[in-house]
């Protein structure tokens, strides 16, 4: 039997720790082991065929390092590449390891929280152009209505710090009046992003009273809860030591500024190379 191995956790840069921190709240037990590809960022703008290069080099990066198990915590990548890695590459590269995405765990369950069945996302220009949201959600709620908008310059004001600045009010609002100029009947809202949490309470601001807000790091933790749960087989091979490790394609200085923004505390990263 192989060696137990730490829950690996990739994300383009920042924002998946935002997913880790909600996994680990829930899953504290376990040893995870993250890498921000922050050299090749951003994602969003990149081609399908771009991102699932490089999303392939971090998983077969992590299962070099003895990851059983690896989450695509970024939407663009799980989006442009999950399901071609699931389908063409585990089998060639490791048939007994297995990788999940954030994308599929909020599609199984947001149709059930809207009371008007219709579900506006917010996402990066690459997860948008995809329709990996609306493919999905149609496949479990076909009789939901989708509309999506595609928010390019949120993720430069996160990553900026300009996140509670009075500069980004005009920039969210400006976006969600456009959500809801083309379907006023929108009741629950995905932050299809892993960055966007951090600008949940201005997003807040400007909705619609009564419109319900879906942040994918909760729903994530729960379904990889569950996903264990199903499969001891796997959770067997994930190790119980309550690690944390954090890992970086750019400079670790550059990396750890702003990485406790996102985890909620202080990171100590080291630096890899492809």
């Amino acid at each position: 039997m192989s060696t137990a191995g730490p829950i690996g956790v990739f994300d383009s840069g920042f924002g998946g720790l935002t997913v880790l921190k909600e996994i680990e709240r829930l899953l504290p037990e376990y040893d995870y082991l993250y890498l921000g590809d922050n050299a090749r960022s951003p994602y969003g703008s990149r081609s399908f065929e771009t991102v699932y290069g490089y999303a392939l080099e971090a998983v077969a990066w992590l299962f070099d390092r003895g990851c059983h198990l690896a989450i695509l915590a970024c939407n663009t990548a799980s989006a442009k590449a999950l399901r071609s890695i699931q389908q063409k590459d585990l089998a060639r590269m490791a048939p007994e390891k297995r990788v999940l995405g954030v994308i599929r765990p909020v599609t199984e369950t947001v149709g059930a929280m809207s009371g008007s069945g219709h579900i506006g996302i917010f996402g990066t220009t690459g997860t948008v152009d995809s329709r990996s949201y609306m493919i999905e959600i149609e496949r479990y709620f076909p009789q939901v209505q989708v509309t999506q908008e595609a928010c390019p310059i949120w993720v430069p004001l996160v990553e900026t710090g300009e996140a509670v600045s009075e500069g980004a009010d005009f920039f969210i609002r400006q976006h969600i009046d456009r959500l809801f100029n083309a379907d006023p009947l929108i009741d629950t809202v995905v932050l299809g992003c892993t960055h966007y949490p951090l600008l949940e309470t201005k997003i807040m601001q400007y909705l619609p009273s009564g419109v319900r807000l879906v942040s994918q790091g909760a729903i994530v933790a729960r379904s990889l809860q569950d996903y264990l749960e199903r499969h001891p087989e796997m959770e067997k091979r994930c190790s119980h030591d309550g690690t944390r490790r954090f890992f970086t394609s750019e400079k670790a200085p550059v990396f750890d500024r702003l990485a406790g923004f996102f985890h909620g505390t202080d990171v100590s990263s080291c630096e890899m190379h492809w």
